[in-house]
């Protein structure tokens, strides 16, 4: 089946589902992506079934051909009872057994999703539409994974704030480039905040050129790449995401890493490649920062989780890691500590300094990606401060980021030097452990305004003042009610 055929059925299917309410991508996707879960993990199911003595992840009677294909497939209101009072509470609990792990995977995604198309005939009609993809089918499989991307990518646009957490494919794909992992060194690679594993698939597909065995293909598929995401139904997407790049048993887990207690991590649990861009701006529970260090435990969410992938990296491993830039001028007592700690234990050796409209419009908060490793400690560190591409102003959903944007950096990697967007500081140099270190080679640009364009500059300024500021009031109203 072509991708346009599969896209196709998407949209109608999403467009079954408008009657119930459900109108926007962010609330479609994860509504088609359990039903497509499903369908999706019953065909490869179908492949294996030929080998003798293989169990099935999911049991009779809530396998997808029980009860959603052929000519007895229910419908009306007896479909939405069955969905509803047996398939889901049995899916949420079925019992792990050896070599059964994977159900895991299904009890943890319909533990943390609800079926929100209340019509029985148009739930059966999506079902109808969804039977059309034939996910046995090698050709359709890749196409059908092409197509949910795309869906991926409209969720984000229809996410609005939630959407930060979405990671634009091009940033994954350069720091995949940068890091270069590589399962036939038998390393692991893990993101402790998923998402929807960009990261994860895009290490997958640097490194399926080469498996050359059958044993590369299960090293790669099945001890490689790891995950773990707090969201439900991120965590839903990430699933289906792998199943349809043909890793038919993920090692994802649904928590909250930030959960790990610092003190009980061992080399079991570390891995050579950490890349990740976690959740920032969030409060965790008191529990959860209890398993910080007790110096460090009024740190930010964001410099828990630098704190976090610092210890759960192992010895000579990389990391790539996006922070928010209050991080780095972060002058509190748990940032400092943390600071000390990764220049200490890790060598950070380059700050690359992301547009200011890298993630916009869903927010305007300025990032950085951080790349350390656990060689050595800290000497000097490099700063990048990327500029945007020739003829725009800013990125946006009409102009997002491209992987041609990072080839500048990426050749800057192989040969570091300063420029008049790079340069290098000494650790030395570095006071209270403020690594908002700002350009010193920046030529500074003399802009001759008109008139008008003055005015609107300032008009521009006032309303993104402005624009904080609701924030800032909105943040408060939720923290501190009337």
């Amino acid at each position: 089946m072509e991708k346009s055929e599969i896209s196709q059925i998407f949209k109608e299917c999403k467009d079954r589902m408008k009657p119930s309410g459900i109108i926007h991508d962010d609330d479609q996707i994860p509504q088609l992506s359990w039903l497509l879960f499903l369908k999706c993990l019953d065909d490869l199911e179908r492949k294996k079934e030929i080998h003798k003595g293989y169990k099935p992840i999911i049991p009779k009677p809530f396998r997808w051909r029980d009860w959603a294909q052929g000519v007895k497939g229910l419908t009306g209101q007896d479909l939405i009872t069955f969905i509803l009072v047996e398939l889901f509470p049995n899916l949420q609990n079925l019992q792990i057994e050896e070599g059964l792990q994977e159900r895991n995977i299904v009890n943890a995604i319909f533990r943390n999703i609800n079926n929100k198309v209340q019509n029985g005939y148009k739930i059966r009609e999506i079902i109808d539409d969804i039977n059309k993809i034939d996910f046995t089918n090698t050709n359709t499989l890749a196409n059908a994974s092409l197509s949910y991307e795309d869906e991926i990518i409209k969720m984000k646009n229809s996410a609005e704030n939630r959407a930060v957490f979405y990671t634009p494919r091009a940033v994954s794909q350069f720091i995949v480039n940068v890091i270069k992992p590589d399962f036939r060194k038998g390393e692991q690679v893990y993101d402790p905040a998923c998402g929807m594993a960009g990261f994860l698939l895009e290490s997958f597909n640097l490194m399926k050129k080469y498996e050359k065995s059958a044993s590369d293909v299960q090293k790669l598929r099945y001890q490689t790449l790891f995950g773990t995401e707090k969201e439900g139904e991120y965590y839903l997407c990430a699933v289906m995401n792998m199943l349809l790049h043909d890793i038919d048993k993920p090692n994802l887990l649904k928590g909250n890493s930030l959960s790990t207690n610092i003190k009980e991590i061992t080399e079991k649990n570390q891995y050579h490649v950490i890349m990740t861009n976690p959740t920032y701006g969030g409060d965790e529970d008191k529990s959860v920062k209890n398993n910080l260090p007790y110096s460090m435990k009024g740190a930010s969410t964001e410099s828990h989780f630098l704190y976090l992938v610092m210890e759960i990296l192992r010895e000579k491993g990389r990391c790539a890691i996006i922070m928010p830039n209050g991080v780095l001028f972060d002058t509190g007592e748990s940032a400092k500590k943390i600071k000390s700690s990764l220049m200490d234990k890790c060598n950070l050796h380059t700050i690359i300094r992301l547009p200011e409209s890298m993630f916009a419009p869903y927010t305007s908060i300025v990032t950085n990606i951080l790349f350390f490793d656990k060689s050595s400690s800290t000497k000097e560190i490099w700063y990048y401060e990327m500029p945007l591409r020739e003829g725009i102003k800013a990125f946006s959903k009409t102009k997002p980021p491209l992987l041609s944007d990072f080839e500048p950096v990426l050749e800057w990697f192989d040969n570091k030097k300063e420029s008049d967007i790079s340069w290098k500081v000494k650790v030395s140099d570095i006071t209270e452990f403020n690594l908002d270190i700002k350009n010193p080679n920046q030529k500074e640009e003399k802009t001759d305004y008109s008139p008008h364009e003055l005015i609107k500059q300032i008009l521009d300024d006032e309303r993104k003042t402005l624009s904080l500021l609701e924030d800032v009031e909105k943040l408060i109203q939720k923290e501190i009610p009337k």
